[in-house]
């Protein structure tokens, strides 16, 4: 056996399993650092799964989306972005109750699928927070500019910066506190849009009169063909990433066997109600082939379709309000960036996969070397002010662009090795806490679109419009991530030494780190019957 092997050579497994003594028994750790603080309440995490992912990928780049793929095409590919998701926190859900341990589901992938796998999951993560924050900080310089563009956006990337670093401070609680405010501004826009976008399409603001469904028949429902559609989905990924977060913030939870199927199960209504409502109402009230669309990328917020909307309608003040809630958007999202990234390497560093000085944790609790890589990062956002910067942070961003379906998928994949391990080791599910009312079966579900949307993916990486030819280029900026994976993969692979595929099911362990409930609290199963449905599904959403 290699040195290297003998390096991450994980303990074994201890035959002690607890409830609820607030200490974490965590497998393959070989630099322990001190403890992460447990200050994140239920109503932090509720927030956080709510809103706390809401950005510049719903206001801003579903515009891009509407114009490639028309307002059809926008919902439905939202909405399987949004389905896949709710099955992916389902899962993540189940394991993190059970093992509510630092680095979530990259430790899951390590522990229940490979440790090469793992070690490429938690790089592709952190490189992907890593690189979002400093185009969250361009994104939101750029907001201000609707108001003064006589400034210039490095002064706010400046401000901004300065501003993530004192929420730094208060550690995990100070990212609790200010994702719960700033995620109940953004969940009041979403609303208050809704009653607005409502109005405009029945003719109450304006001048154009009832609207109805004009424009999902002229323009169109669908653009572009199956090209168009496929594109929707890398934008829709963008938007719906840092909902994972909630599974990351279980080893910060106070109380994550109450607060996390609570917060998994919030993600239902966001998926509904903020993202598929806001985003068909859109597609009723503005054309798919208004020309500024197209400038909808990025972090452009003057062409926000939300903003666009309101203008169109006549509404002088609104706009200026609208584009105020996306400057908190994007800064909430920087702030969810310094707390996936930070959480992430240090776990990995702990597990020696990541320098050992990233393993670092102060007595506040706050994994403070991360932090300061994190921050580093966003000193790239003055690049954007650079003559061609934005040439070279579209290429930064490619390495994001498909991290969160290979992150998403390995999280499926992981619970599903995880149930058939459990079973091969004759354990009883009653001994779970929380589970999903699908099971295994919603992962392989989620598993299965997460696939698919890399297929579409890729085909319009090659053929972004029907007419088009592939270019390496334009591939690349789309398709950058799954090569860094496979390198990643392959890496810890010949440095490891180790080329199983998987780890055996009977070779999983199931014991370190867990809080399994006893089988006595589980109660009687409800007997399932027709009639008895509506309740159980009322139950298994709230």
């Amino acid at each position: 056996m290699p040195d290297s092997m003998e390096k991450y050579k994980e303990p074994a497994a201890s035959p002690r399993i607890y409830a609820s003594d607030g200490v974490d028994e965590e497998v393959g750790i070989v630099h322990k650092g001190a403890s992460l603080h447990t200050d994140l309440k239920s109503r932090h995490m509720q927030m956080i799964a709510i809103g706390g992912a809401i950005g510049a990928g719903l206001f801003i780049g579903s515009g891009g989306a509407l114009y490639k793929g028309g307002p059809a095409a926008l919902v439905i590919g939202y909405l399987i972005v949004g389905v896949m998701l709710l099955f992916t926190m389902q899962a993540l859900a189940e394991l993190a109750v059970l093992y509510p341990v630092n680095g979530a589901f990259y430790t899951y992938v390590v522990r229940f699928v490979d440790p090469s796998w793992g070690f490429a999951m938690g790089w592709d993560y952190a490189i992907a927070w890593l690189t979002v924050l400093p185009f969250e900080l361009i994104a939101a310089g750029i907001t201000i500019q609707f108001w003064r563009d006589d400034l210039s956006v490095a002064i706010w990337v400046t401000v901004f910066l300065v501003i993530l670093t004192l929420i730094q401070i208060f550690g995990v609680r100070g990212y609790g506190e200010v994702e719960f405010v700033l995620s109940m501004i953004k969940v009041a826009a979403c609303i208050g849009f809704i009653i607005l976008g409502i109005v405009i399409d029945c003719g109450g603001v304006g001048d154009r009169g009832y609207i109805g469904a004009k424009y999902w028949y002229e323009p169109g429902a669908f653009k572009n063909g199956f090209n168009g559609f496929a594109g929707v989905f890398v934008v829709a990924a963008f938007a719906f990433g840092g909902t994972e977060l909630v599974g990351l913030a279980a080893a910060e939870s106070a109380n994550p066997r109450r607060a996390i199927p609570m917060a998994s199960k919030q993600v239902f209504f966001r998926i509904a109600f903020f993202y598929i409502i806001n985003l068909f109402i859109l597609g009723l009230i503005l054309p798919s082939d208004d020309d500024r669309l197209e400038n909808s990328t990025g972090s452009n917020s003057s062409y926000s379709p939300f903003v666009l909307a309101i203008k169109d309608a006549g509404i002088t003040v609104l706009p200026s309000i609208f584009n105020a809630v996306i400057t908190i958007s994007v800064i909430s999202v920087a702030n969810s960036c310094t707390f996936g990234s930070t959480r992430t390497m240090q776990a990995m560093a702990e597990r020696g996969m990541a320098p050992k000085v990233l393993s670092y944790v102060d007595k506040a609790g706050r994994p403070l070397w991360c932090i300061v890589v994190q921050l580093a990062f966003g000193l790239l956002g003055y690049i954007g002010v650079a003559e061609n910067g934005l040439t070279v942070f579209n290429w930064l961003l490619a390495l994001s662009g498909l991290s969160y379906f290979f992150v998403w998928g390995s999280c499926c994949l992981a619970h599903i090795r995880f149930r058939l391990a459990w079973n091969r080791q004759g354990r009883s599910l009653k001994e779970i806490p929380y589970r999903p009312p699908l099971g295994i079966w919603g992962s392989a579900i989620g598993l299965f679109l997460n696939c698919l949307c890399l297929i579409a993916t890729f085909y319009n990486a090659l053929y972004p419009s029907p007419d088009a030819t592939p270019n390496a280029s334009d591939f690349f900026q789309q398709y950058l991530a799954a090569p860094m994976v496979i390198a990643l993969y392959l890496f810890w692979k010949i440095y490891s030494g180790n080329w199983s595929m998987w780890i055996k099911l009977s070779d999983i362990d199931l014991v370190s780190g867990s809080r399994p409930q006893d089988i006595e609290e589980d109660g009687i199963d409800e007997v399932k019957t027709w009639k008895n449905l509506p309740m159980r599904m009322v139950r298994a959403l709230f």
